[in-house]
């Protein structure tokens, strides 16, 4: 965000919220702005995931370690979770800066990434580096994206990974789901004027007028129910997650995510910046296996669907990192 869409942002909060809440929200956005620079150019960590063993790395987008383990003891697969160890400083504390230096390859993963696919609900992947470095890449988002939840469903991105991990057969398999990352489908179910669920280039409709950030912070929304929101978010994705366990052979799965998510902490809301905090970089690393029965059938075939690049922004948008 440049100071410009700054200065904008301020005006149009003055003149909807008042003096007060606007100058606390200016002041809070400034803020987030200032520790993603820090994290763009002063200081930054985190492991990369190609150091460590895995055979498919299951990405749950923003998915922290705290509300993983809310939820681990109703996954077999997850039973024996510990929030405190099975945990991995991240690369990143956004989603293109997750992928931009995950697939980096002048980074440790440069001699891995021709025997690597990377199957993907999320829009950034036009941030990865070069793609003809990667044994394949399956941009699921652009021919699987549901308009009602305004994102990518779990179940449209096993049925492309199980089809790539049987065809293909890589040493290396990277899932990146969009869940638990908003929209969230309980709100939208209740609320859907609090997001652009219709995308693309005929869509006259920006993002909503206060985004879901702004609702927390400014007391619209409580804690409570968002978090409650975000956590029913994780159980959709880790439902399609058990099926795909069930569907492929792979000796050792890790679920991770590329990122967490602030509520509040570090007076940071979402994920709009780079900085580097522990709630945007500690994520999960918990380790299972896979056994493919092969009772499941993928249905959803793999589409190149070339995307204009103002619809990439109308579905990044919908996804609130534009």
């Amino acid at each position: 965000m440049t100071l410009q869409d700054w200065a904008e942002n301020a005006k149009d909060r003055f003149e909807r919220d008042g003096v007060m809440t606007g100058v606390y929200g200016a002041i809070q956005e400034l803020w987030q702005g200032g520790l993603g620079v820090i994290g763009r150019h002063v200081y930054n960590y985190g492991t990369h995931v190609f150091e460590r063993d895995w055979d498919v790395l299951l990405v749950l987008d923003t998915c922290r370690p705290d509300v993983l383990a809310e939820v681990a003891d109703e996954y077999e697969f997850l039973a024996d979770y510990n929030p405190e160890t099975d945990v991995l400083n991240s690369v990143g504390s956004r989603s293109p800066e997750w992928i931009g230096k995950t697939f980096d390859p002048e980074s440790v993963a440069g001699p891995e990434l021709a025997d690597t696919a990377y199957v993907s609900a999320n829009p950034h992947t036009r941030d990865v580096p070069t793609f003809d470095e990667l044994l394949l890449l399956d941009e699921v988002w652009t021919y699987g994206w549901n308009q009602d939840y305004g994102t990518v469903p779990p179940e449209n991105v096993i049925d492309r990974a199980i089809d790539v991990q049987r065809t293909h057969k890589p040493d290396r398999l990277v899932v990146h789901f969009m869940q638990p990352h908003s929209p969230y489908r309980s709100l939208v179910d209740e609320h859907p004027e609090w997001f652009s669920l219709d995308v693309g280039l005929d869509n006259p409709e920006q993002r909503p007028e206060m985004v879901i950030w702004e609702r927390l912070r400014t007391n619209r929304i409580s804690r409570e129910e968002l978090w409650a929101a975000y956590r029913d978010n994780l159980r959709w994705v880790l439902d399609s997650v058990e099926e795909l366990l069930r569907n492929m052979d792979a000796e050792t799965v890790v679920l991770t995510s590329d990122h967490g998510e602030a509520f509040g902490e570090w007076w940071c809301y979402g994920h709009s910046s780079t900085a580097p905090i522990p709630v945007l970089k500690r994520v999960p690393w918990a380790e299972t296996n896979a056994t493919d029965t092969g009772k499941y059938k993928p249905e959803l075939d793999a589409d190149s669907v070339y995307v204009e690049d103002d619809e990439v922004k109308d579905r990044l948008r919908n996804l609130g990192y534009v």
